[in-house]
């Protein structure tokens, strides 16, 4: 089975497979779980060969979406993917400029105005806290 991320020394590598139109994303041989992990968040589909004990895993889009669908999925996943430092390649046939500038946009600005999860405890003040007066 041929690797374009192993092939071209990417991350992951968005294509659609020859003579199909499923769009795959190949990742290389001995990628990080984390890696998987994430583009399974990002709504791919994992799959291995062997099952069990893989030697080669690979993701596609899910094929139950419409073709203009799988596109914007693809190209939404790009830019969580850079931000999380990967290297990516996207076919002109997968990418799909629209759902990208957008995926983008809402990543920086995330990343700009995170939401706070857990704020910031307030700032300690110098001055000692006044003495309690006890009746």
């Amino acid at each position: 089975m041929a690797n374009l991320a192993d092939e071209y020394g990417t991350d992951v590598e968005f294509y659609v497979k020859p003579l199909t139109t499923t769009i795959h994303a190949d990742t290389p041989t001995g990628a990080p779980t984390a890696l998987h992990d994430l583009l399974e968040r990002l709504g791919l589909k994992r799959h291995e060969y062997p099952v069990g004990a893989p030697l080669y895993i690979w993701h596609t889009v899910p094929d139950d979406l419409a073709a203009d669908e799988q596109r914007r999925l693809a190209s939404r996943a790009l830019p969580a993917l850079h931000l999380a430092g990967y290297k990516v390649n996207c076919s002109p046939d997968v990418f799909d400029e629209a759902a990208f500038q957008q995926a983008a946009y809402e990543a920086r600005a995330r990343t700009a105005h995170p939401s706070p999860r857990n704020p910031a405890p307030a700032p300690s003040s110098s001055r000692p806290a006044p003495a309690r007066r006890t009746p």
